[in-house]
Protein backbone atom coordinates (compact mmCIF):
# COMPACT_ATOMS: atom_id res chain seq x y z
CA UNK A 1 0.00 0.00 0.00
CA UNK A 2 1.11 3.55 -0.75
CA UNK A 3 -0.25 6.75 0.75
CA UNK A 4 -1.76 8.95 -1.96
CA UNK A 5 -3.90 12.07 -2.02
CA UNK A 6 -7.45 11.35 -3.13
CA UNK A 7 -11.04 12.51 -3.01
CA UNK A 8 -12.48 10.37 -0.23
CA UNK A 9 -16.11 9.83 0.63
CA UNK A 10 -15.84 9.49 4.40
CA UNK A 11 -19.54 8.79 4.84
CA UNK A 12 -22.85 10.07 3.52
CA UNK A 13 -22.58 13.82 2.72
CA UNK A 14 -18.97 14.06 3.93
CA UNK A 15 -16.08 14.42 1.45
CA UNK A 16 -12.43 15.17 2.06
CA UNK A 17 -9.25 15.59 0.03
CA UNK A 18 -6.64 13.70 2.00
CA UNK A 19 -4.05 10.94 1.90
CA UNK A 20 -5.25 7.36 1.98
CA UNK A 21 -3.46 4.04 1.49
CA UNK A 22 -3.98 2.64 -2.01
CA UNK A 23 -2.57 -0.39 -3.86
CA UNK A 24 -0.09 1.14 -6.31
CA UNK A 25 2.39 -1.70 -6.89
CA UNK A 26 2.55 -2.73 -10.55
CA UNK A 27 2.29 -6.50 -10.82
CA UNK A 28 2.29 -8.74 -13.88
CA UNK A 29 -0.36 -7.87 -16.44
CA UNK A 30 -0.96 -4.44 -14.94
CA UNK A 31 -0.07 -0.84 -15.76
CA UNK A 32 0.31 2.30 -13.70
CA UNK A 33 -1.48 5.36 -15.02
CA UNK A 34 -1.14 9.05 -14.23
CA UNK A 35 -4.78 10.08 -14.14
CA UNK A 36 -5.57 13.19 -16.19
CA UNK A 37 -9.37 13.58 -16.33
CA UNK A 38 -12.19 12.02 -14.31
CA UNK A 39 -15.91 12.46 -14.97
CA UNK A 40 -18.39 12.99 -12.16
CA UNK A 41 -21.00 10.26 -12.56
CA UNK A 42 -24.49 10.12 -11.13
CA UNK A 43 -23.61 6.98 -9.18
CA UNK A 44 -20.68 8.78 -7.52
CA UNK A 45 -23.03 11.58 -6.55
CA UNK A 46 -25.62 9.10 -5.29
CA UNK A 47 -23.08 7.50 -2.97
CA UNK A 48 -22.22 11.00 -1.75
CA UNK A 49 -25.83 12.06 -1.11
CA UNK A 50 -27.33 8.73 -0.01
CA UNK A 51 -24.40 6.60 1.13
CA UNK A 52 -25.61 3.59 -0.82
CA UNK A 53 -27.02 2.27 -4.08
CA UNK A 54 -29.17 -0.79 -3.59
CA UNK A 55 -27.09 -3.45 -1.82
CA UNK A 56 -23.85 -1.44 -2.17
CA UNK A 57 -23.41 0.50 1.06
CA UNK A 58 -20.54 2.83 1.98
CA UNK A 59 -19.40 1.37 5.29
CA UNK A 60 -15.86 2.78 5.32
CA UNK A 61 -14.00 5.63 3.55
CA UNK A 62 -13.96 5.16 -0.22
CA UNK A 63 -12.19 6.99 -3.04
CA UNK A 64 -14.71 8.16 -5.65
CA UNK A 65 -14.52 8.26 -9.45
CA UNK A 66 -14.72 5.69 -12.23
CA UNK A 67 -14.80 7.59 -15.56
CA UNK A 68 -11.13 8.21 -16.30
CA UNK A 69 -8.37 8.78 -18.81
CA UNK A 70 -4.64 9.31 -18.32
CA UNK A 71 -1.11 8.35 -19.35
CA UNK A 72 0.72 5.07 -18.77
CA UNK A 73 3.76 5.62 -16.55
CA UNK A 74 4.80 2.03 -15.77
CA UNK A 75 4.18 -1.34 -17.41
CA UNK A 76 4.09 -4.67 -15.61
CA UNK A 77 5.53 -7.96 -16.80
CA UNK A 78 3.73 -9.59 -19.70
CA UNK A 79 2.09 -6.42 -21.02
CA UNK A 80 2.85 -6.00 -24.71
CA UNK A 81 0.07 -3.82 -26.16
CA UNK A 82 0.80 -0.76 -24.01
CA UNK A 83 3.96 1.24 -23.32
CA UNK A 84 5.01 4.15 -21.11
CA UNK A 85 3.63 7.39 -22.55
CA UNK A 86 0.50 5.88 -24.08
CA UNK A 87 -2.64 7.94 -23.57
CA UNK A 88 -5.38 5.62 -22.33
CA UNK A 89 -8.81 5.26 -20.82
CA UNK A 90 -9.71 2.55 -18.37
CA UNK A 91 -12.71 0.27 -18.11
CA UNK A 92 -13.52 0.39 -14.38
CA UNK A 93 -15.08 -3.06 -13.98
CA UNK A 94 -12.70 -6.02 -13.64
CA UNK A 95 -14.26 -9.50 -13.55
CA UNK A 96 -12.90 -12.87 -12.52
CA UNK A 97 -11.52 -14.17 -15.85
CA UNK A 98 -12.32 -17.74 -14.82
CA UNK A 99 -15.97 -17.16 -13.92
CA UNK A 100 -18.74 -18.72 -15.99
CA UNK A 101 -20.05 -15.24 -16.84
CA UNK A 102 -16.67 -14.17 -18.20
CA UNK A 103 -16.28 -17.36 -20.18
CA UNK A 104 -19.64 -16.65 -21.79
CA UNK A 105 -18.54 -13.09 -22.62
CA UNK A 106 -20.94 -11.63 -20.06
CA UNK A 107 -18.24 -10.31 -17.78
CA UNK A 108 -20.28 -7.25 -16.76
CA UNK A 109 -22.68 -9.50 -14.82
CA UNK A 110 -19.97 -11.58 -13.17
CA UNK A 111 -20.92 -11.63 -9.46
CA UNK A 112 -17.22 -11.36 -8.60
CA UNK A 113 -16.61 -8.18 -10.64
CA UNK A 114 -14.81 -5.36 -8.87
CA UNK A 115 -15.75 -1.87 -10.01
CA UNK A 116 -14.08 1.44 -9.21
CA UNK A 117 -15.93 3.47 -6.57
CA UNK A 118 -18.40 0.69 -5.77
CA UNK A 119 -18.15 -0.38 -2.12
CA UNK A 120 -15.80 -1.74 -0.95
CA UNK A 121 -13.54 -0.87 -3.93
CA UNK A 122 -11.77 2.46 -4.26
CA UNK A 123 -12.18 4.64 -7.34
CA UNK A 124 -9.76 6.69 -9.43
CA UNK A 125 -9.98 10.28 -8.16
CA UNK A 126 -6.33 10.19 -7.17
CA UNK A 127 -3.20 11.13 -9.15
CA UNK A 128 -2.16 7.54 -9.97
CA UNK A 129 -3.92 4.19 -10.32
CA UNK A 130 -2.80 0.67 -11.11
CA UNK A 131 -5.13 -1.22 -13.43
CA UNK A 132 -5.19 -4.48 -15.43
CA UNK A 133 -3.77 -3.86 -18.89
CA UNK A 134 -6.55 -5.99 -20.37
CA UNK A 135 -9.05 -3.30 -19.36
CA UNK A 136 -6.87 -0.34 -20.37
CA UNK A 137 -7.34 1.05 -23.88
CA UNK A 138 -5.06 3.32 -25.92
CA UNK A 139 -6.61 6.57 -27.14
CA UNK A 140 -6.04 7.73 -30.73
CA UNK A 141 -4.14 10.99 -31.11
CA UNK A 142 -7.29 12.90 -32.09
CA UNK A 143 -9.24 11.82 -29.00
CA UNK A 144 -8.67 14.09 -26.00
CA UNK A 145 -8.39 13.05 -22.35
CA UNK A 146 -11.77 14.70 -21.75
CA UNK A 147 -13.32 12.53 -24.44
CA UNK A 148 -11.47 9.50 -23.08
CA UNK A 149 -13.20 10.05 -19.75
CA UNK A 150 -16.54 10.05 -21.62
CA UNK A 151 -15.98 6.57 -23.04
CA UNK A 152 -17.31 4.95 -19.86
CA UNK A 153 -20.79 6.54 -19.88
CA UNK A 154 -21.04 6.28 -23.68
CA UNK A 155 -20.32 2.56 -23.39
CA UNK A 156 -23.62 2.27 -21.50
CA UNK A 157 -25.35 3.86 -24.49
CA UNK A 158 -23.67 1.43 -26.87
CA UNK A 159 -24.66 -1.51 -24.67
CA UNK A 160 -28.27 -0.33 -24.80
CA UNK A 161 -28.19 0.21 -28.56
CA UNK A 162 -26.72 -3.25 -29.13
CA UNK A 163 -29.47 -4.81 -27.01
CA UNK A 164 -32.12 -3.02 -29.09
CA UNK A 165 -31.27 -4.83 -32.35
CA UNK A 166 -31.80 -1.60 -34.28
CA UNK A 167 -32.61 -1.79 -37.98
CA UNK A 168 -31.67 1.02 -40.40
CA UNK A 169 -34.36 3.69 -40.39
CA UNK A 170 -35.91 2.74 -37.06
CA UNK A 171 -37.74 5.26 -34.91
CA UNK A 172 -36.37 5.29 -31.37
CA UNK A 173 -37.60 6.76 -28.12
CA UNK A 174 -35.46 7.58 -25.09
CA UNK A 175 -37.15 8.41 -21.79
CA UNK A 176 -34.84 10.69 -19.83
CA UNK A 177 -32.50 13.39 -21.15
CA UNK A 178 -29.80 13.07 -18.52
CA UNK A 179 -26.22 12.19 -19.48
CA UNK A 180 -26.98 8.50 -19.98
CA UNK A 181 -30.25 9.13 -21.81
CA UNK A 182 -28.59 11.54 -24.22
CA UNK A 183 -25.75 9.11 -24.85
CA UNK A 184 -28.23 6.30 -25.44
CA UNK A 185 -29.93 8.49 -28.03
CA UNK A 186 -26.64 9.24 -29.79
CA UNK A 187 -25.71 5.56 -29.77
CA UNK A 188 -29.12 4.68 -31.21
CA UNK A 189 -28.64 7.20 -34.02
CA UNK A 190 -25.17 5.87 -34.73
CA UNK A 191 -26.61 2.35 -34.71
CA UNK A 192 -29.11 3.11 -37.45
CA UNK A 193 -32.13 4.96 -36.06
CA UNK A 194 -33.38 7.65 -38.43
CA UNK A 195 -34.87 9.64 -35.57
CA UNK A 196 -34.81 9.38 -31.80
CA UNK A 197 -37.45 11.06 -29.67
CA UNK A 198 -35.95 12.17 -26.34
CA UNK A 199 -38.45 12.91 -23.57
CA UNK A 200 -37.91 14.74 -20.31
CA UNK A 201 -39.48 17.25 -17.92
CA UNK A 202 -36.54 19.68 -18.04
CA UNK A 203 -36.44 21.89 -21.12
CA UNK A 204 -32.80 22.83 -20.47
CA UNK A 205 -31.69 19.22 -20.86
CA UNK A 206 -33.86 18.76 -23.94
CA UNK A 207 -32.30 21.86 -25.50
CA UNK A 208 -28.84 20.31 -25.09
CA UNK A 209 -29.93 17.00 -26.61
CA UNK A 210 -31.64 18.82 -29.48
CA UNK A 211 -28.30 20.23 -30.66
CA UNK A 212 -27.72 16.86 -32.30
CA UNK A 213 -29.24 16.15 -35.69
CA UNK A 214 -31.81 13.38 -35.57
CA UNK A 215 -32.94 14.00 -31.98
CA UNK A 216 -36.54 15.15 -31.54
CA UNK A 217 -37.08 16.68 -28.08
CA UNK A 218 -40.41 16.23 -26.32
CA UNK A 219 -41.20 18.09 -23.11
CA UNK A 220 -43.69 15.82 -21.39
CA UNK A 221 -44.98 18.75 -19.34
CA UNK A 222 -46.35 20.12 -22.60
CA UNK A 223 -47.24 16.98 -24.56
CA UNK A 224 -47.76 13.43 -23.29
CA UNK A 225 -45.08 11.16 -24.68
CA UNK A 226 -47.64 8.67 -26.00
CA UNK A 227 -49.25 11.47 -28.04
CA UNK A 228 -45.89 12.60 -29.40
CA UNK A 229 -44.92 9.07 -30.43
CA UNK A 230 -48.27 8.50 -32.12
CA UNK A 231 -48.00 11.85 -33.91
CA UNK A 232 -44.51 11.22 -35.22
CA UNK A 233 -45.08 7.55 -36.07
CA UNK A 234 -48.55 8.16 -37.54
CA UNK A 235 -50.10 5.94 -34.89
CA UNK A 236 -47.81 2.93 -35.43
CA UNK A 237 -45.48 3.35 -32.45
CA UNK A 238 -41.70 3.34 -32.01
CA UNK A 239 -39.51 0.50 -33.18
CA UNK A 240 -37.28 0.67 -30.10
CA UNK A 241 -37.88 2.31 -26.72
CA UNK A 242 -35.17 2.97 -24.14
CA UNK A 243 -36.20 3.71 -20.55
CA UNK A 244 -33.26 5.71 -19.19
CA UNK A 245 -34.82 7.72 -16.38
CA UNK A 246 -35.48 5.09 -13.73
CA UNK A 247 -38.66 7.01 -12.87
CA UNK A 248 -41.50 4.72 -11.73
CA UNK A 249 -44.05 6.93 -13.54
CA UNK A 250 -42.39 6.11 -16.87
CA UNK A 251 -43.62 2.53 -16.57
CA UNK A 252 -47.26 3.62 -16.42
CA UNK A 253 -47.37 4.25 -20.18
CA UNK A 254 -44.28 2.32 -21.32
CA UNK A 255 -46.29 -0.43 -23.05
CA UNK A 256 -48.10 2.15 -25.19
CA UNK A 257 -44.92 3.42 -26.85
CA UNK A 258 -43.54 0.51 -28.94
CA UNK A 259 -45.12 -0.66 -32.17
CA UNK A 260 -46.47 -4.22 -32.35
CA UNK A 261 -43.42 -6.47 -32.19
CA UNK A 262 -41.29 -3.56 -30.93
CA UNK A 263 -38.57 -3.73 -28.32
CA UNK A 264 -38.01 -2.04 -24.96
CA UNK A 265 -34.55 -1.71 -23.43
CA UNK A 266 -34.51 -0.91 -19.72
CA UNK A 267 -31.46 1.19 -18.84
CA UNK A 268 -32.59 3.22 -15.82
CA UNK A 269 -32.90 1.53 -12.45
CA UNK A 270 -35.92 2.45 -10.32
CA UNK A 271 -35.18 2.57 -6.62
CA UNK A 272 -38.23 0.44 -5.83
CA UNK A 273 -40.09 -2.27 -7.78
CA UNK A 274 -42.43 -0.98 -10.49
CA UNK A 275 -45.67 -2.46 -11.93
CA UNK A 276 -45.27 -4.45 -15.14
CA UNK A 277 -48.30 -5.12 -17.34
CA UNK A 278 -47.50 -8.51 -18.83
CA UNK A 279 -50.77 -8.76 -20.76
CA UNK A 280 -50.28 -5.40 -22.48
CA UNK A 281 -46.82 -6.51 -23.59
CA UNK A 282 -47.94 -10.00 -24.62
CA UNK A 283 -50.84 -9.00 -26.89
CA UNK A 284 -48.42 -6.88 -28.96
CA UNK A 285 -45.45 -9.24 -28.57
CA UNK A 286 -43.23 -6.51 -27.17
CA UNK A 287 -39.81 -7.87 -26.23
CA UNK A 288 -37.59 -6.60 -23.47
CA UNK A 289 -33.90 -6.36 -22.71
CA UNK A 290 -32.05 -5.01 -19.70
CA UNK A 291 -28.72 -3.25 -19.36
CA UNK A 292 -26.20 -3.44 -16.54
CA UNK A 293 -23.11 -1.39 -17.33
CA UNK A 294 -21.54 -2.80 -20.54
CA UNK A 295 -19.32 -5.47 -22.03
CA UNK A 296 -17.00 -5.30 -25.06
CA UNK A 297 -18.02 -1.71 -25.84
CA UNK A 298 -14.86 0.32 -25.12
CA UNK A 299 -13.11 -0.37 -28.47
CA UNK A 300 -16.30 0.51 -30.33
CA UNK A 301 -16.77 3.76 -28.41
CA UNK A 302 -13.17 4.83 -28.97
CA UNK A 303 -13.41 4.05 -32.69
CA UNK A 304 -16.56 6.14 -32.97
CA UNK A 305 -14.94 9.10 -31.24
CA UNK A 306 -11.85 8.84 -33.44
CA UNK A 307 -13.87 8.69 -36.66
CA UNK A 308 -15.98 11.71 -35.73
CA UNK A 309 -19.14 9.60 -35.85
CA UNK A 310 -19.98 10.74 -32.32
CA UNK A 311 -18.97 14.04 -30.69
CA UNK A 312 -19.61 14.24 -26.96
CA UNK A 313 -17.61 17.41 -26.31
CA UNK A 314 -20.78 19.57 -26.24
CA UNK A 315 -21.99 17.53 -23.26
CA UNK A 316 -19.05 18.57 -21.05
CA UNK A 317 -20.51 21.42 -19.03
CA UNK A 318 -17.56 22.44 -16.85
CA UNK A 319 -14.14 21.20 -15.75
CA UNK A 320 -12.80 21.56 -12.20
CA UNK A 321 -9.26 21.20 -10.87
CA UNK A 322 -8.42 18.32 -8.54
CA UNK A 323 -8.26 20.67 -5.56
CA UNK A 324 -11.84 21.74 -6.45
CA UNK A 325 -13.13 18.17 -6.39
CA UNK A 326 -15.39 18.72 -3.39
CA UNK A 327 -16.91 21.78 -5.07
CA UNK A 328 -17.47 19.71 -8.22
CA UNK A 329 -19.45 17.13 -6.26
CA UNK A 330 -21.42 19.77 -4.41
CA UNK A 331 -22.28 21.31 -7.78
CA UNK A 332 -23.29 17.93 -9.19
CA UNK A 333 -25.50 17.25 -6.16
CA UNK A 334 -27.42 20.47 -6.91
CA UNK A 335 -28.69 18.90 -10.11
CA UNK A 336 -28.65 22.08 -12.17
CA UNK A 337 -30.89 21.61 -15.21
CA UNK A 338 -28.28 22.85 -17.70
CA UNK A 339 -25.50 20.60 -16.35
CA UNK A 340 -24.81 17.41 -18.30
CA UNK A 341 -21.29 16.23 -17.52
CA UNK A 342 -18.90 17.76 -15.00
CA UNK A 343 -15.28 16.66 -15.10
CA UNK A 344 -12.25 16.95 -12.83
CA UNK A 345 -8.79 17.48 -14.30
CA UNK A 346 -6.09 16.05 -12.11
CA UNK A 347 -3.13 17.95 -13.60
Amino acid sequence: MTAARALVLEKKMELSLREIDLPLDVGPGKVKIAVHTVGVCGSDVHYYTHGKIGPFVVEKPMVLGHEAAGTVTEVGAGVTHLKVGDRVCMEPGVPDPNSRASQLGLYNVDPAVTFWATPPDHGCLTPHVVHPAQYTFRLPDNVSFAEGAMVEPFAVGLQAASKAHIQPGDLGVVIGAGPIGTMVALAALAGGCAQVIVADLMQEKLDIAARYSGIVPVNIREEPLVDAVNRISEGWGADVVFEASGAPKAFETLMQLPRPGGRCVLVGMPVDPVPFDVSAAAVREISFATVFRYAHQYPRAIAMFASGKVDLKPLITETFGFEQSIAAFERAAEGRPADVKLQIRME
